[in-house]
Formats: C-alpha cells, structure tokens, sequence
C-alpha cells in the first residue's frame, strides 16, 4: 500500500470506535493481543473499549464495557490468561441475548468489534455481523434506539484473532497460545525425563487436544518420545503388540526410559477413546515395566507467554485495527493469522469450513484425509516423527559418506539438528561421521563414525554436544583436504553461524585448487544473532530471545518495585539488531537501539524527553535495549551516564549486561523442532545432489547449486547457493544486506507510543483458504 494511502487510512480512525473482547478458553498471548489492538486503535485517533467477561460482559453491557486509554494495557504484555477475562455465554447463543449485545454496542456507538477466541467464539461473531441490520431494526421497532442511531450504526464490521492452545484452527500456521503451551509441555518432559532416567521408568503424559494432536505431535517430535497417539491418525489394529515390543526393544538397547505422549481426544480406528490408563496398565501387565501416568491439564495454559506468542499477538492486534479500517460493506468478515512471518487475512467462514471438514472426515474414518487438510505442515511434522522415533534398516547401502560439524559459538537446537541429520543419513544408507571441534577437528582428524542411538537424548540438551570452534579453514586448509581425502567424505554438513558459511564459502573457492573439496556441503544457519544471509531464522535465535526476555521481566518487576527507574539493558547479537528489537517488541521495551538503524544524539534527546513524560504517568519506569555493537561512541556506558545526567531528580539509572546468558539454556519447542526439520531436509537434499554428481564410482560436484545454505525465507524453506549469498552479504559487520525483521521496528515504536508515521507499516493481504493452499509447504 503506498505511503499516502496509508496515511489517509490513519486519518479515517478519527471517530471510529473499536471494541475487542476475549472469549472461550484462555490463551497465552491473549494480554499482548489486547495491548496491541488498544494501542494501536488509540495510535490511529479510534476511541477503544475493553469488553470484560467475553460475550457475557456484551450482553450483560454497564460497567462490563469500559473505555481504555494508554496506561489501561500497561505492564501486561508478560502475564497469562487474559486481564478483561472471558466466559462461555449460553444467552449470547440466542437471538435475545445478540440484541441485548447490538443495544449496548450501539450505545457506546461501537461498529467495530475485534474477537479474540477460538471457532466458537469467532462463528458467533460472524452470526453477529450477519443479523446485524436486522438486530438494528427489531431495536427501532420496540423503540429502543431511533431510526437516526441506527443509521449511524448500520455497519459491524469483526475481526477475529485465533486464541487457542491446541492449533486447531485450519488455515492459520500458529495460534495465539500454542507456543506457550508447547513450552510448558516441554519444561515437564525435561523434568520428567531426569526422574524417569534415575528409576528405569516408562512415563505416560497426556496433553491437551480433544479434537487435534498438534501438540502432542510436536511436544513428541521435540522430546523425541518412544511412542505418539493423535486423533488424526490413530494405530493400525494390533498396535498394542507394536508398541510393547518397541519399548522393550529401547530398553534392551541401554534406554533407561521411554515416554509415551497421548492427546486427550486420541481414539483407536474403530473410534473407541484410547486413555492414558489404558495404555499404562498394558505396559505394567505386558512388560513389567514401573509406569507412571501424568496428566498436564490445564497446566499447559497457564504461566507467562513465549515471546513467539508476544511478538506474534502484537503483530495480530495491530493487523487487526488495520483490517478494521479498510473494512468495506462487501468484506467479508476476517481472521488475522501469520503466514512464514507475514500477516496475513483469511475469510473467517472459509477456515471454520475447513475446521469442520477435518473433524467429519474423522468421524468418517477418512484419517489420511484428517492429516492432509490440517495442512502440509501438520503433515510434515507426523511424517518426520515417524521416520526418526524408530530405526528402519536402509534398504541397501549406498556409497557415500557425509561429515557433520557444528562451527562458531554454541546454539540451542545445534544437538536436534545433529541428531535428525544423523539418523535420516543412516536410514539413507550413508556412512554418517561426526567431527569434534569444528573445521580446526576436521584439519586434526577429530572424525568418528556415528550410529543411530549415539544421538539419542541429544535433543533436549543446550550448546554443542560436538564441541564447536571459530577456526576458519583457510588457516587449515591443506590439513582438511587431507582427511577429506583419507575418509573419503562426500558431503559436508556444517550447522553454525556466520562463520559456518564463511567456512563453506572459503571451502567452495578453493575448489579449482583442491579437487577433493569438489563434494556436496550444506549450512543450517545456527546462531543467536540471526546473521546469517540465506534465512529468516537462525537455529537458537528463539532459545537467545526468550532467555533475553525471561531476563527483562525480571528487570522490569525490579523496576516496579522502585518507581522512577530506567533499565539500561545491553544483549549479544554482534552488529544485528534482531535480538534486540524482537526482546524489545516481547518485553514491551521503550527503545531498542541497533546498528542497522543508525541514531544520533538528538533521537537520544527524544527518548530522554519521552521517558520524562513517561514518569509524569502511573507507569514510573523505563527499559531501554541496546545491542552490543550498536554504535561505536555511544556505548552502554555512554547511555547510561546520559540518562543519568539528563533524567536527574525525574528518574535514576541501572545498567544490566545480559552477556552469555543468552546462549545457554534448554532449547525452546521452535529450535527443537526447527532444528529437527532443517536436519532432516538438509539431508534428503545432499541426497539427491549426490546422486546427481555420482559417476563412475565417484562424486564430483563443482557447481554453485552444490554448497548451500537452507533456512526459511517468507514462507518457504529454499536453498541457496553460499556463492549466490556472497554478493548480498556485508562481511565487514557479518550481515545480511537485507534484512526482514527491520519491519518489526515500527511496531516496537508505536507500541511505545512513538508519534512516528504509518508510511512504513506493510498491509497484510487477503488469502483464500482452499484445499489447494491448505497442501502448500509453509516453512515451519
């Protein structure tokens, strides 16, 4: 949309009045959302109102509907659930209890309602919009509002922002919640793992899903679980013998555990209920082994959002005022939802459609159908799962060898990558080595021959179980073409940072010299920074977010407790920015300074006078992050001095070095599972160039398609050649020349209440939920 349109699109929220509410069961994220639809509503000049107790606050309406201002949805970004509540409402069902709601809309002049809450919730609103007229002129008639008021008010115009834990809702790649949920599942499988390990212990967990088993499906492919139920997909009759004779095969193997995740709703084929009692009593009785039941319930909902949820919400809620603007007689009511990292819009009938055909087909026994129309990537993820939760002997032996090295500093997800790259290599047939210490142990012949189970456990662990080193291989590269030589490596996998593509470039320029680099290589960009060119996402950058912020919280509770204090908070990230200003964004930061977008003292001067404002309010303090290599003068020390000096008598300073912190820690649900995937993908991809480049008994592979970096641009997962890269990267900082997420820093300003202009805000797009779209690879 170009810059005056988007400008005049501002000017048309002057009089507008937008109402949002949450309803059904609450959702991690839901807080965000309404921040971000209040500040935003306020942002265009809308006036904003608060619905409390979801569809029961509208009918019931009086002190339920309540004006917002700013400071209304401040300083609760970081909590669970939902501050303006939610309920189930049996009288908005009716059309008695619609016209009680249209009554009280109108009364506040409402026309814009903004619904954040699962299929029920946004049907109904949907029913809502389409009675509307009629609901107006029932009122006219009984004379409680006058034929003027009406046509005032003769227009609603719904969004809906999808709110629910189980992912449920087709169409959408991620909804509002689930992150967070998949973080609580995964923090007791961690736990639960080390107690399992102790005793010898078998653990089955039941998980939320009564409909659909998306997160026991990913909670199972990021913990590596020994055996998976899900309603879309249950076991072929006899899988009771299956599953036993699996786990007894684990533990003959050395396993001192296995864990069995079921979702609630799973069924067997004949429909029947499969429960987690069930499946322990088989255990104890067939196998003897000591079993245990644990039950997650409604932990899963509870506890504070994952800053994907945060991010993601912010960026719904303000899509949302945005299609609220634009909306016109003929548009269909929306949903807002996230496609790879873009907004997007989807007719809201068209995903419910859908939804609904997923549950018929299973009540129907069509469950292959089931999986297809929850979408490729559901699709994906249960196709991954079943190709590494158990070994399958390769069909033959094939004749190639492939290396695997991890390089640059440690990156959670860096072990979950090693392990699916390991295990689909093998059931490839391929010799799978693994290398220690980076491109200096593969110059010094630090290589080994892997197996299947030398991998297992790796996925929960942080860091690098293979050791890493910075080393380049142009100060080793005779001795790396001489191991290359001895074990006759014919692909080379290297997951790390910059200094992972750097390698693979220097190595892929050294092939006129070298023949034996002459081989299949592939990078999986892994770093916290998010520097790497090629991709969106850097494996560990989710894991370095959430540590970051985890921190921040805790900063700004201080801060809460001390009034009149600003938090000058310094993260890693080399020159990027995209850890900074995503924190920023998850935390609710008040700025977030960054290399790639340069600042001079007089933005300083502004955020200072900004801050004092700010003190003048309820909300007495402040947090402010800078990235490490920002600015080469105005330093962390330097800031500080100047906020000290310039906020004298108005507010006092602190400094807070988050350091390497933000490199350790278990790897979040979105590295564990990205890191399995990418993994996986690399390798069906070095595969098939080797089969390409084989002849006569040998691999010969010179072409710039043959050295690769994968990673997640918009929303597909491409491979591009690391010569290709060069020419778009800015080695000086090690960086991207272009980067995405510096679309992210408007939001983080006019979250902060920046009075910027809207001309660089990127529009979502209509979308069309259809089979066809539904079988599109969307990244993860």
């Amino acid at each position: 949309m170009a810059a005056a349109e988007l400008e005049r699109l501002r000017m048309a929220g002057a009089g507008m009045a937008i109402a949002v509410l949450t309803s059904g069961g609450d959702a991690q994220g839901m807080n965000a959302a309404v921040r971000a639809v209040t500040r935003m509503g306020i942002y265009v000049g809308a006036k904003v109102f608060l619905i409390y107790e979801g569809y029961e606050g509208l009918v019931e309406g009086g002190d339920n509907i309540k004006q917002a201002n700013w400071l209304s949805v401040s300083n609760i970004i970081q909590l669970g659930g939902t501050v303006i509540g939610s309920a189930r409402c049996k009288a908005f069902t009716t059309r008695a209890g619609r016209l009680r709601a249209a009554r009280n809309l109108v009364e506040h002049g409402i026309t814009n309602l903004c619904v954040i809450g699962g299929d029920g919730s946004l049907t109904g609103a949907d029913i809502f919009r389409s009675e509307w007229g009629g609901l107006l002129e029932e009122l006219v008639r009984d004379g409680q509002i006058s034929e003027e008021v009406a046509r005032e008010n003769c227009r609603l115009n719904i969004v809906g922002l999808v709110g629910s834990i189980d992912n449920d809702f087709c169409g959408t790649d991620m909804t509002i919640g689930t992150d967070s949920a998949l973080h609580r599942i995964m923090e007791v499988i961690d736990a639960i793992t080390t107690t399992a390990q102790s005793h010898q212990r078998t653990f089955v967990l039941e998980v939320m899903g009564r409909h659909c088993g998306y997160l026991a499906l990913v909670s199972g492919l990021a913990s590596g679980a020994d055996w998976l139920f899900i309603p879309e997909s249950p076991p072929e009759d006899g899988w009771e013998d299956l599953m036993c004779e699996r786990l007894g095969e684990t533990r003959s193997r050395g396993s001192r555990l296995n864990i069995i995740i079921i979702a609630e709703g799973a069924i067997d084929r004949n429909g029947k209920p499969i429960s987690s009692n069930y499946v322990k009593d088989l255990v104890v009785q067939r196998l003897g082994f000591d079993t245990r039941v644990t039950v997650l319930g409604h932990v899963q909902r509870g506890g504070t959002p994952s800053a994907f949820d945060r991010v993601l919400s912010s960026k719904m809620g303000m899509e949302a005022v945005m299609a609220l603007l634009e909306a016109t007689p003929d548009t269909p009511a929306c949903v807002v939802s996230l496609s790879g990292n873009q907004s997007v819009r989807l007719p809201l009938m068209e995903c419910v459609q859908v939804t609904k055909d997923v549950q018929k087909a299973m009540d129907e026994k069509r469950f292959d159908e089931a999986i297809q129309l929850r979408g490729r990537s559901f699709e994906n993820n249960w196709n991954i799962y079943k190709l590494l939760a158990h070994q399958k002997p390769a069909q033959e032996k094939s004749p190639f060898s492939l290396a695997i090295l991890n390089v640059g500093a440690p990156a959670a997800g860096m072990n979950a990558a090693v392990r699916s790259a390991v295990r689909i290599g093998i059931c490839q047939g391929h010799t799978v080595y693994v290398v220690s210490d980076g491109f200096e142990g593969l110059s010094k012949g630090q290589i080994r021959e892997v197996g299947w189970h030398d991998v297992a456990g790796w996925l929960g662990r942080g860091g690098s179980m293979l050791g890493t080193k910075r080393t380049l291989p142009k100060t080793c590269m005779e001795k790396i073409v001489e191991n290359v030589r001895k074990f006759n490596i014919q692909g080379l996998l290297v997951i790390g940072g910059f200094e992972a593509y750097e390698g693979v470039l220097q190595l892929v320029e050294a092939r006129g010299q070298y023949e034996e680099l002459c081989i299949v290589m592939c990078v999986i960009p892994a770093t916290i920074s998010n520097n790497v060119p090629g991709t969106d996402f850097s494996l560990g950058s989710d894991t370095a977010v959430n540590a970051a912020m985890e921190s921040c919280d805790r900063i700004k509770q201080s801060a809460s407790g001390t009034k009149r204090r600003v938090f000058i908070v310094e993260t890693m990230g080399g020159y990027c920015g995209y850890l900074s200003t995503v924190t920023g964004i998850a935390v609710g930061a008040d700025a977030a300074y960054v290399y790639e977008d340069p600042f001079t003292i007089h933005d300083l001067k502004a955020n200072v006078e900004h801050l004092t404002d700010k003190m003048k309010t309820d909300i007495q303090r402040g947090l402010v992050l800078r990235n490490e290599k920002c600015h080469e003068h105005y330093t962390t020390e330097f800031l500080y001095n100047l906020y000290s000096s310039e906020g004298k008598g108005i507010f006092d300073c602190r400094i807070n070095v988050l350091g390497h912190l933000q490199q350790g820690g278990a790897p979040t649900p979105f590295d564990r599972n990205y890191g399995t995937k990418l993994g996986v993908k690399a390798v069906l991809w070095m595969s098939e160039k080797l089969q390409e480049a084989y002849s006569k008994g040998r691999t010969f592979a010179n072409s710039p398609e043959s050295a690769c970096v994968i990673g997640l641009r918009k929303k597909v997962v491409a491979f591009s050649p690391v010569t290709e890269l060069k020419k778009v990267t800015d080695f000086e900082h090690r960086l991207p020349q272009e980067q995405w997420w510096l679309n992210l820093r408007l939001m983080l300003k006019m979250l902060a209440n920046y009075q910027i202009s809207l001309t660089e805000y990127i529009s979502g797009t209509m979308e069309h939920v259809t089979r066809r779209t539904l079988s599109i690879e969307k990244g993860f």
